[in-house]
């Protein structure tokens, strides 16, 4: 006597499963190594093109108004001209959030001036200029006595302070976004007297970055 052997339902339905669990499990090892592939030729070229920080210059700075209207505020009027400087052969620069203001010790004593966002090319420069306000900004006491002995050496040291946010290009892929911090230090020329016209920019270096 014969025994007859035949499949049953469950067994079939289970040999289904343990198919459609193996196609997943190819599929996913699959996805996992195109995307880790992209990924991995994205940062060797990140790593070969190695991005310079942008590099940015004070060009002109000159103040109209700085006077206290009482012991602890100030009024102020400043106008400032800045060149940005892309110095990457195959990197651009996307600028976001970029704001601008003016310090004095360490004390802003303007308001924040915001620029458009904009893109900078290969090697690409641009000229970035603001207005600056201060209407009744609270100052520390002995601000008046400093601003007047800096003005009886022929030089106000005032600082250009920007921030924002930068994201790298290379081909068609552009990076996160990074935070970047720029300082610029303005030595003013200060006016004798009732003298005409706004005291202007001195002298002016190369501004310094972090990212």
């Amino acid at each position: 006597m014969s025994l007859l052997l035949t499949t049953s339902p469950k067994h079939c339905a289970n040999k289904g499963l343990n198919l459609k669990k193996l196609i997943n499990k190819k599929l996913l090892y699959f996805l996992s190594t195109f995307f880790f592939s992209i990924l991995s030729i994205v940062i060797l070229i990140w790593f070969i093109l190695h991005p310079s920080k942008p590099e940015f210059y004070l060009q002109n700075t000159d103040i109209y108004q700085l006077s206290l209207s009482s012991p602890h505020l100030l009024n102020s009027t400043i106008e400032a001209t800045l060149l940005s400087k892309n110095p990457n052969t195959r990197v651009g620069i996307y600028y976001d959030k970029v704001r601008v203001y003016a310090a004095y010790k360490g004390q802003q004593i303007t308001g924040d001036s915001e620029l458009p966002s904009f893109y900078q090319g290969h090697e690409e420069s641009n000229f970035l200029s603001t207005s600056l306000y201060g209407n009744g900004m609270p100052v520390y006491p002995l601000f008046g006595y400093e601003v007047s002995r800096d003005q009886t050496t022929g030089k106000l040291i005032v600082d250009l302070k920007l921030d924002g946010q930068l994201r790298w290009k290379v081909g068609m892929w552009v990076s996160g976004r990074y935070r970047f911090d720029v300082d610029c230090t303005a030595a003013i020329g200060t006016k004798q007297g009732d003298a005409p016209g706004p005291m202007s920019l001195v002298e002016g270096t190369q501004c310094s970055i972090t990212v």
